[in-house]
């Protein structure tokens, strides 16, 4: 008897043993995943601070370019042609004046040159993008929410438009408004055509998403309640449904703002799109292509490596941002 008790106490005792041990190691194993889990958060980290960074930098340079630019690049009467073609961090020798990126052919300071010229492809780039928003928004909304023709009207037209590419489509818009303006107000029109042009060529992607999105909320019960209450459709729309959707809206606004400074300066280099006395980002690096293989590499370098910074920080914030509001990938990056 005195055995039988003996032996079924070191059963129990075995037992705990097991047991505390299996616990250990599940705690090891949860405290190591969420050190993982931590260090993966840590990798990503430092990638969205440094396109943040990289994005503010240059948005706030280009907002206060009189501020912050150390010349008047295109004011002829500040302009010195002995400055011209000056290599960066080097004195001119003919004034001794130094200048961070060096000078063009005109003497013009390319630093100070893409500040300003900054400040047009991003003033072009955020209104077009608030036209893309604006209509597609409001054709997404209506095609969702009216299905039947409506929506299939809105979608063929949305459709035909993106089997073009957005250039194309930007560049017939652009030259058939700019032959409705007289040709002495198309210079002074010319920031707005573009503007426009670019706003016109992309709002199908907006559309196409809060189309989606919109298939969905309606429906939810609270849209049925709203609907049998009596509330208004405009009204459903714009206080009901419409703040659901900010997420998906806010995550393709983003990626839009990146490839519409890349349109703008793609027009721009085209020579479609800003006036030379208003020149851009793209109209920097269509000027300076000339000089690339005769030396003077750094009127090309600087503008081209500008613009190339701006459209992959925004576009990273944008992908960061699309992480951060969809559940899905969320809980793939813990």
């Amino acid at each position: 008897m005195l055995l039988i008790r003996v032996c079924g106490l070191t059963a129990l005792l075995r037992e705990r043993d097991v047991t505390d041990t299996s616990l250990l190691r599940l705690a090891t194993k949860s405290r190591l995943s969420r050190s993982q889990s931590g260090k993966k958060r840590w990798r990503i980290a430092p990638l969205t601070t440094l396109a943040a960074t990289l994005a503010g930098v240059l948005i706030l340079g280009a907002v206060f370019a009189p501020l912050v630019a150390p010349h008047t690049p295109f004011d002829p009467s500040t302009l010195d042609l002995m400055d011209g073609l000056t290599p960066p961090l080097q004195a001119s020798a003919f004034t001794g004046n130094s200048f961070l990126m060096g000078t063009d052919h005109q003497g013009r300071d390319i630093f100070s040159s893409i500040l300003y010229g900054s400040r047009i492809s991003l003033l072009v780039a955020f209104s077009a993008t608030f036209v893309s928003l604006l209509i597609g928004v409001s054709a997404g909304l209506i095609s969702g929410y009216r299905g039947g023709i409506t929506d299939a009207v809105i979608m063929r037209i949305a459709d035909a438009q993106l089997t073009f590419p957005t250039i194309l489509i930007a560049l017939l818009i652009f030259g058939f408004a700019q032959r409705l303006i007289p040709p002495a107000q198309q210079e002074t029109a010319a920031v707005w055509l573009l503007i426009f042009a670019i706003g016109l060529s992309n709002w199908p992607q907006f559309a196409r998403t809060v189309r989606g999105a919109v298939l969905v909320e309606r429906r939810k019960d609270y849209v049925s309640a709203a609907q049998l209450i009596g509330v208004r459709p405009v009204r459903l729309l714009i206080t009901h449904i419409l703040p659901n959707l900010l997420g998906p809206v806010m995550v393709i606004a983003t990626i839009g703002l990146a490839l519409a400074v890349l349109e703008e300066a793609t027009l721009s280099y085209l020579g479609v799109g800003v006036p030379p006395t208003r020149p851009s980002l793209g109209t920097l690096i269509r000027n300076g292509q000339q000089f690339l293989f005769s030396g003077e590499w750094w009127i090309l370098v600087f503008p081209a490596l500008t613009l190339v910074l701006l459209a992959l920080a925004i576009n990273l914030l944008g992908d960061r941002l699309r992480d951060r509001l969809n559940p899905k990938l969320r809980e793939k990056s813990r």
